[in-house]
């Protein structure tokens, strides 16, 4: 074809890419979630309400033509004459999506005051400054039925959409049905720069550090990732942090703070592996101890250096 016409050219843009996996190639596809998928080949390469993105590279865009030209790297004549060419042979099956409903959280009734949440919390070693920011911001509540912390995650558009639960007696973990984690929790910053936790409560330690080193505590955004898992795929970017990232697009720098465990570990690597080449990404561990709050509860003098090492 050494001729290509503009309807040619009309028709081989109007696929977009999940119809083409869908039609040509279904054993790249691998679904993630609802109506997100990712491709095999390149895990980091998501697809969803009719478009991809492929993170590792910061590369995207909508049609089959787009992926064949950036990710397979066709020319742009190799890449119509392949999506013409299958058309012709096999028609494709053009597939409409419902679009993911969006979840409800259900948040419980709230208890008419905060003292058993601000009491656990102090224990954990977090300063009443940082606790009363959380409370007036309406990131933190608690719960009137068995007074549990509530540490509250909002979308761009200020919808409460992700609760972590921590039962003040115990040791309960859990998140408020309805939960996105892509919402998670996190303290919003006023620089380039996001630290990065496995929890709320580790987020709120490393606040209580800096403000205990005399910093601007919030000068940076503060993100929990609402946990992470051990997982043997390369360049896989926690959703919270991909959802973050994408709604706060000023964003350079990254400072990890993960748990000193091979969970945590495993979870750097494949932060740093999928985001190395967008932003500058520090691994910064906790000093002492297994978590954030281990290390602020030896720095307080909650607890002792030698404890954490046993």
């Amino acid at each position: 074809m050494a001729y290509i016409s503009a309807e040619d050219i009309t028709q081989a843009k109007q696929m977009d890419l999940l119809t083409y996996l869908q039609s040509y190639e279904p054993q790249e596809l691998v679904r993630m979630s609802g109506n997100t998928y990712c491709t095999r080949e390149h895990d980091s390469l998501k697809i969803s309400n009719g478009k991809w993105h492929w993170f590792s590279r910061e590369i995207g865009g909508k049609t089959a033509l787009d992926y064949l030209i950036k990710v397979r790297d066709y020319t742009f004549l190799q890449a119509v004459e392949t999506l013409l060419g299958r058309a012709a042979t096999n028609p494709p099956v053009f597939i409409t999506l419902k679009p993911e409903p969006e979840r409800t959280l259900l948040m419980p009734e709230l208890s008419e005051n905060t003292d058993r949440v601000e009491r656990y919390l102090k224990s954990r070693g977090i300063h009443p400054v940082i606790v009363d920011y959380c409370l007036e911001n309406k990131l933190l509540f608690e719960s009137k039925d068995y007074h549990n912390a509530l540490f509250i995650g909002y979308d761009s558009s200020g919808k409460a959409r992700y609760s972590s639960v921590r039962g003040t007696i115990g040791a309960y973990k859990g998140e408020l049905s309805g939960s996105d984690k892509r919402y998670s929790f996190s303290i919003p910053g006023k620089s380039d720069t996001v630290h990065v936790f496995e929890s709320a409560i580790d987020l709120l330690s490393f606040a209580t550090l800096e403000l205990l080193e005399g910093r601007d505590w919030h000068g940076d955004g503060l993100l929990s990732l609402a946990g992470v898992y051990k997982t043997k795929r390369r360049d896989v970017v926690p959703i919270a942090l991909e959802q973050y990232l994408n709604d706060h697009p000023g964003i350079k720098t990254l400072r990890l703070h993960l748990d000193n465990d091979e969970v945590g570990l495993g979870a750097v690597a494949g932060i740093v592996s999928g985001l190395d080449r967008r932003y500058q990404v520090y691994d910064e561990p906790p000093k002492c101890g297994k978590d954030v709050n281990d290390q602020l509860k030896i720095k307080v003098g909650i607890k002792n250096k030698e404890d954490y090492s046993r």
